[in-house]
């Protein structure tokens, strides 16, 4: 495998060659690097390759992580909109990545946001080789792709589209007024489809962090965590899990990274 580095300062920046999505690792000067994978949410593009982010993404760098910036949708060479995402496209950028000889395979956390969280969440439960799930304002089940016809699932798994809760007629007045909490709200008064589009959290094969919005306008993000928490504990989950609800509006979690940090430092460190 060849590798292209972009060398700065402090560190490398290697843009992968993975198809459908847009990835990009960072690596620090050290050896044995543990990884982070950083997801954006519903806003598409390379959320985390952006300069928005940099102060953060350095900020894991300086503290001798690798990181890779993953786009699945909205960016160059993936799929225009959320739906019916891959989630091998996403784990073949992280396996990409993993083979680089600076960075620690055996140490994978992933960290994402909203839509990305899910995905981050998603990705844990089907892969063993991830180690630790950080996700922020996540939802607790799979929901539909974001098409005007909402009748298809936001992910798939070997060519299948995974469960979700679809949009009933109780969401619909909702998502005319576009408010999305309430569209969320009623498409779960649906339990049965609930049940079926559950994320199996209790797969993860490492610890778990849920970052909440108490006063989320987007979806009902601290009760869909406490109802992961609970499955957790209900299957015993062995890993450490824990989850924060923060005051304020969906955006919030993004503003208390050092919850994030701090999680990492007590249950991933860096050896």
């Amino acid at each position: 495998m060849v590798f292209v580095l972009l060398s700065f300062s402090s560190f490398s920046q290697i843009p992968l060659n993975t198809a459908n999505t847009q990835s990009i690792l960072y690596l620090g000067k050290g050896e044995n690097q543990p990884l982070i994978v950083g997801l954006g949410g519903s806003e598409g593009g390379n959320a985390w390759a952006s300069d928005y982010w940099k102060a953060t993404r350095n900020q894991f760098i300086e503290k001798g992580y690798a990181f890779l910036a993953v786009g699945y949708f909205g960016a160059k060479g993936t799929p225009a909109t959320l739906d019916k995402i891959a989630l091998e496209d996403v784990y073949r950028a992280i396996a990409e990545a993993r083979e680089n000889p600076k960075v620690n395979k055996a140490r994978v956390a992933i960290i994402g946001g909203s839509r990305g969280a899910d995905l981050a969440l998603l990705l844990g439960s089907y892969y063993d080789d991830i180690k630790c799930v950080i996700g922020l304002v996540p939802s607790h089940a799979v929901f539909p792709g974001h098409t005007d016809h909402f009748t298809s699932s936001c992910w798939t798994f070997k060519g299948k589209e995974l469960p979700f809760v679809p949009v009933n007629e109780e969401a619909v007045p909702s998502l005319m007024q576009r408010n999305l909490r309430g569209a969320f709200e009623a498409m779960l008064q649906d339990t049965s489809a609930e049940q079926k589009a559950l994320i199996k959290v209790e797969h993860i094969n490492g610890p778990v962090l849920l970052v909440s919005a108490t006063e989320d306008e987007i979806c009902p993000s601290t009760p869909m965590s406490e109802k992961m928490m609970h499955r957790l504990k209900s299957h015993k989950f062995k890993h450490k899990f824990e989850h924060v609800a923060v005051k304020g509006r969906h955006a919030e979690p993004l503003k208390h990274f050092n919850l994030v940090f701090r999680f990492l430092e007590d249950n991933f460190a860096v050896n």
